[in-house]
Parts: structure tokens; C-alpha cells; sequence
């Protein structure tokens, strides 16, 4: 059999660490090929070698395209060879058009100018390739984050990559936008075209490859038929243990309402109305939760409560029976509120500054005024390091070194240190492995048991029926359904209230 991509004998360390033991495997043209793994089990490492970051001669074994050495020494040189990485955070230039995106660093010229003809030819090409109806002068800022990703494999098409490389590509996408991405590539599959699909999502991941490579601790697990293994199989490979049930159990008393949400509504920057008048309540001892198509106006209401929603909005909060006066986030947080954003890089850590710093972050003012009490600061955060049980070198390891799983427990840390009455946690496991994941619903449910107010947002409709004993449905701005889930509903009913098809 011959090969397109071959990896043997593949290792990479960091001081302390050894990201790749001795890793090999192979992809086959036209196939798509899963690559699973927990978080911190060398997928990233692995993935930054095929692509050129991390440059030949630092890493030890031998990458091979084409059954040729490949030396790699950048991106540009990956590319150049035909192997194209799409990382889960979107690298397009946001306030360049389409085609400067596409052509960027390529523009054709002839006696100095540009041949904006054939530019703009290519670039309808390139975007009808992957199923995109777009003017390629529209500027990238103003796409949904879906046209994006598309973009991007355009981009990586243009330049006549036969290896695909994709990196959680669906974790901001709508389950049409979803079955969208794999039509598109179920025909470069066709078309000869081989992808490396790296997801969490294992629903995924048996529905598009055709084979699977699991890594754990850095080394070669297993390479096999996808159609060959049972989920429970792949996940005990993945975590190195059996796990029976992904959502812990617990029962939990349902006691009086502690929050009240009345009557929120939110617009954005051109007055458009995001969420219409929704009002809801939350008892202590349950776990609430919201589902919802993308777009359906959850974030915005969950961040206007916290007082982080940067344009219009009204309503009113109260908690056990006092109304709350919150019109920024630090009032929020004084009066016991606190916010897991979706996008933990953007809004949750400081991926420059250490675990120490981000845990104690929104909690300064409790750490010594007017000077900051070093002592208290390092006690604390290694009590919540602790607690969250966030697993890293030191309390000065930066936080963009930590995994992804270790990330989001760290933020949890950070937001469990400010004491927190209500905790909204929105995507809570998003780019989470299945271990970690169920990390974190034990410490949910912890939280819930010990009287927390919890608001679950997720895109992720098995989890919320897993993990939540009541659910919300919003549709455009609205609360359309309410589900008791004490027996956990099917999953069927919650995505026709979510569509709007409920006949």
C-alpha cells in the first residue's frame, strides 16, 4: 500500500516533557483519517510538526510525503509541498476581502500590476469548490464564522494541497453547517484529496473516517477501521480506562427560586433585537440548562445578565428576592455572579500570564488593598489549583501551555475563588476530551449540591440532557420550550422545539 503521509518513529520533547514518544502512522490518498486523543496527549504537538511550526531537525523520527523526507523548516514549506493545516482558531486576515485572502502573498501581476481578472476568476472557483455563494470582495469580518472555516479550506485547496489537516473544525458550527462541511469533504475524498480530522466529538468522528488513530501520553495507541471499533472501545483507548456512563449521576433536592431573570431584552450595535423579552428562574439544588440553534440569542442573554453585553439592553435580576443593580461586570461579580465565556482564550485566561496570576485575577480586591498581599495570593490560588484539580507544572506555568481541559478547569478555578452565588457556564466543555468532560460535570454537580445557582448553556444536545434536570429552549430571542428532565427526555423532542418543528 502506498502512502501520501507516513510519520515514524516520531518524537518531541520540551524541557520536563515528552509531547511524542516514538509516534508512527500513515495516511492512504482519499482518506479521511480521525485523530483522537485526550487533551495534553500530543495531537497539537503532532499536528505542528505536519505543518511546518515545529521545524525539521527539532523533533526526532522521520516525516515522509510521498515516500519522500519531508523538511520542513515552516508553513510555507508545508504548503508548498501540498499539506495544509486548518487550526480551530479561524487565521484569515479579518479586514481583507476574500480573494485578498486567497491570493495573499500569490497576487499573478504582469508589468507590475495586478491581473485582477484572473484573481477574481480563481476565487469563484475556489469558493464554488466548497459550496460558498459569496461576492470574494466581501470583506472576512462581516462572514459567520462557518463561511470562514469554508474559506479556509478554499484557501488551503487553492494552492493545490492534497493533504488536508483539520483541527476541531465544527466547534463553532451549526449542525447544518455541519452536514454542509462533511458534503464538502465526502467530495474531496472522492476527488483524491486525504484529511487528518482531529475532533472531540465522537459522533463525528464515526460518521466521517474511515479510520481512526488514537494517541495517548504522547504514544501510538492504535490505528483501525472505523468501522471495526465500538465507541466504548475507542474512549477506553483514548482515556486508558473503561468508562461506562459519560454523566455522573446525582440526585439532587430541588429547594426555593434563588435567581429570577424578568423580562431581558437585547440588541446589538444596529438596533437589532437579539433577545425579546424572556423571563425565567432558576431553584437551588437543579441544574438548569439552554438549548439552542446558534443564533438563537443564549450568549447574548447570558452575558447581559452578567453585564458583559457591550450594546443595549433591559431587565431585571434578583436574587433570593433581592433585585440586583448590574450594569458592568464587576457589579455582577460583587453580587455573586460569575460567567464561564464560551471562548475561554478570548474571554477567560490570560494565556501570557501564569495559573497564579488567572486564578486570582477576579479576585484582587480580596487579595490586600491598597497592596497586594503576595502570601494570600499564592495560598489561594493553589487552594483552588487544588480544587479544580488543574493539572500543571507550577503555579507559574503559563496558561496557554496548559491543555485544553486544563484551561477551562482553570477558568472554573478563577470564577470559584470569587465565591460565587450563580455560575453561568456557557460551552462549558467545548474542545474537551470525553475524561475531562466528565471531570467537569462532577465538579457541576458538586457545585449544585452545595446550593449554586448553575446555568448551563451547550450546543451539544446529549450533553444537555445529560447533565441538566431542567431545559430552556430559546428560538430567535425567545423562550419557546420548557422540558422537566428529571427522567431525561428524548433528544428528538428538544431539537424539534429547537428548529420549530414540533408537529
Amino acid at each position: 500500500m502506498d502512502y501520501i503521509l507516513e510519520i515514524e518513529n516520531l518524537s518531541k520533547e520540551f524541557p520536563g516533557v515528552k509531547a511524542l514518544d516514538n509516534v508512527s502512522m500513515n495516511l492512504k490518498p482519499g482518506e479521511i483519517l480521525a485523530l483522537c486523543g485526550e487533551n495534553g496527549a500530543g495531537k497539537s504537538t503532532l499536528i505542528k510538526v505536519l505543518s511546518g511550526i515545529y521545524p525539521y531537525g527539532s523533533y526526532g523520527g522521520e516525516v515522509r510525503y510521498k515516500g519522500q523526507t519531508a523538511k520542513l523548516n515552516n508553513v510555507k514549506d508545508a504548503e508548498t509541498l501540498g499539506i495544509s493545516t486548518i487550526f480551530q482558531e479561524i487565521e484569515l486576515i479579518k479586514d481583507l476581502s476574500v480573494r485578498e485572502n486567497l491570493f495573499l502573498g500569490v497576487l499573478p501581476t504582469r508589468f507590475g500590476f495586478v491581473k485582477w481578472d484572473q484573481v477574481m476568476s480563481e476565487a469563484t472557483e475556489s469558493m464554488r469548490r466548497v459550496g460558498l455563494d459569496i461576492d470574494s470582495e466581501a470583506i472576512i469580518r462581516d462572514l459567520s464564522v462557518a463561511q470562514q472555516q469554508m474559506i479556509e479550506i478554499a484557501k488551503a485547496l487553492f494552492k493545490k494541497s492534497e493533504v488536508l489537516i483539520l483541527d476541531e473544525p465544527t466547534s463553532a458550527l451549526t449542525e447544518n453547517e455541519i452536514s454542509r462541511l462533511f458534503e464538502i469533504l465526502n467530495n474531496l475524498r472522492r476527488n483524491g484529496i486525504s484529511c487528518i480530522y482531529i475532533s472531540h466529538k465522537l459522533d463525528e468522528v464515526y460518521e466521517i473516517a474511515d479510520r481512526v488513530t488514537v494517541i495517548r501520553d504522547g504514544r501510538h495507541i492504535a490505528t483501525r477501521d472505523i468501522k471495526d471499533v465500538k465507541k466504548s472501545e475507542l474512549i477506553s483507548m483514548m482515556v486508558g480506562r473503561e468508562m461506562t456512563d459519560f454523566y455522573p449521576k446525582i440526585d439532587l433536592e430541588k429547594k426555593e427560586v434563588a435567581l429570577e431573570v424578568k423580562n431581558y431584552s437585547v440588541w446589538d450595535s444596529s438596533n437589532k433585537k437579539l433577545v425579546d423579552d424572556v423571563s425565567f428562574n432558576v431553584h437551588r439544588g437543579e441544574i438548569v440548562g439552554f438549548a439552542g440553534l446558534v443564533g438563537s440569542g443564549r450568549t447574548e442573554l447570558m452575558t447581559a445578565i452578567f453585564g458583559a453585553h457591550k450594546w443595549k439592553y433591559t431587565g431585571e435580576t434578583y436574587l433570593d428576592g433581592k433585585r440586583l443593580r448590574i450594569r458592568n461586570t464587576q457589579q455582577a461579580i460583587n453580587h455573586g455572579i460569575s460567567y464561564v465565556s464560551e471562548d475561554r482564550k478570548a474571554f477567560g485566561l490570560v494565556l501570557p500570564m501564569s495559573v497564579e496570576q488567572n486564578i486570582t485575577l477576579s479576585s484582587l480586591r480580596k487579595m490586600g488593598r491598597p497592596l497586594l498581599n503576595k502570601t494570600k495570593e499564592i495560598t489561594s490560588a493553589k487552594e483552588y489549583m487544588v480544587k479544580m484539580d488543574v493539572k500543571a507544572p507550577s503555579l507559574e506555568t503559563k496558561a496557554g501551555a496548559l491543555s485544553g481541559g486544563n484551561q477551562q478547569k482553570l477558568v472554573l478555578a478563577k470564577w470559584m475563588l470569587t465565591l460565587p452565588k450563580v455560575l453561568i457556564l456557557d460551552e462549558p466543555t467545548r474542545g474537551i476530551d470525553v475524561a475531562v468532560k466528565y471531570e467537569i460535570y462532577t465538579i457541576i454537580n458538586k457545585l449544585a449540591e452545595m446550593g449554586k445557582v448553575i446555568v448551563v448553556v451547550s450546543s451539544e444536545m446529549q450533553e444537555i440532557i445529560g447533565i441538566c434536570s431542567r431545559i430552556l429552549v430559546m428560538r430567535e430571542g425567545k423562550i419557546t420550550g420548557e422540558f422537566d428532565n428529571t427522567n431525561r427526555i428524548s433528544q428528538e423532542e428538544v431539537v424539534k422545539c429547537c428548529t420549530g418543528n414540533e408537529e
